[in-house]
C-alpha cells in the first residue's frame, strides 16, 4: 500500500527486455537506505518488488501484463519516474490510499499556467472517467492529487509547484502517456452493489402470486 507522495525521481538505467516482460535497472538514493529484497516500491504508482539493489540502484521484473496496461513501455535510459516505497505502519498518511496497481492509462491533451499553479487535462477511457469524480483523488504516475473537473471525455487536475519541482510531471507534455490509478474505495462500493444486484433472489411477491391470494381482482 502507497499513499501517493512522492519520496524522489529515480532514473532508469538500464532496460532489459524480454519477449513481453522486462528487466529494471534504476538509479535511486533516498528509497534505498532501508531497502531490502523483496520489498515493494512503487515506480511511476506501479507497485514493483525489488529483486537486487546496491548502495546506488535497485532492479525490478516486469511481467507481462505491467508491460501491456502501464507506460512502463515507452520508457528508456535515462527516463525519470518517480519512486516511493511502501507505506510502513505509523508514518503519516498525506496522500490517499494508492494499491499500486494501475487501472490503465491516459494521455495528456492540455497544459496550460492556472495561477501559480500548472493544470493538466488528461484524456481516458469511460471505464476509468466513471470512477473519477471532481474533488475526489486519482493518482497519476504515483502522484495523489484531487481532481479538478471531470468531462464527457478526461479530467483535470492543478498542480502547484512544489509537486510540479518534485516529480516526473515537470517533464511532462501534450501527448505524453500517464498511469492512471483510480481511488479504489469507489471501486469496492461498485463491485459490492453490483455483486449483491447478481446474488439477488427472484422476490416470489408476483402479480399472479398476488392475484391465487385475493390482492387483486
Amino acid at each position: 500500500m502507497f499513499t501517493g507522495i512522492i519520496e524522489e525521481i529515480g532514473t532508469i538505467r538500464s532496460i532489459k527486455r524480454g519477449n513481453a516482460s522486462a528487466v529494471l535497472e534504476i538509479a535511486a538514493d533516498k528509497v534505498l537506505t532501508d531497502v531490502q529484497l523483496g520489498d515493494s516500491i512503487a515506480v511511476n504508482g506501479i507497485c514493483l518488488t525489488v529483486t537486487e539493489f546496491s548502495t546506488r540502484h535497485f532492479t525490478v521484473d516486469v511481467m507481462p501484463e505491467t508491460l501491456a496496461k502501464t507506460s512502463l513501455a515507452s520508457l528508456g535510459p535515462g527516463s525519470p519516474v518517480n519512486l516511493e516505497r511502501a507505506m510502513a505502519a505509523g508514518d503519516r498518511f498525506g496522500g490517499h490510499f494508492v494499491s499500486g496497481h494501475v487501472d490503465g492509462t491516459g494521455v495528456i491533451v492540455d497544459k496550460r499556467p492556472y495561477g501559480n499553479a500548472v493544470l493538466y487535462e488528461v484524456e481516458a477511457e469511460d471505464g476509468l472517467l466513471r470512477y473519477i469524480i471532481p474533488k475526489g483523488s486519482i493518482s497519476i504516475d504515483g502522484i495523489s492529487l484531487t481532481v479538478v473537473d471531470v468531462t464527457e471525455t478526461s479530467f483535470s487536475v492543478s498542480i502547484i509547484p512544489h509537486t510540479l519541482a518534485e516529480t516526473v510531471l515537470q517533464y511532462k507534455e501534450k501527448g505524453d502517456r500517464v498511469n492512471l490509478e483510480c481511488d479504489m474505495i469507489g471501486k469496492y462500493i461498485e463491485r459490492i452493489l453490483t455483486w449483491r444486484e447478481r446474488k439477488a433472489r427472484p422476490s416470489s411477491l408476483t402479480e399472479s402470486f398476488l392475484a391465487e391470494h385475493g390482492f387483486l381482482e
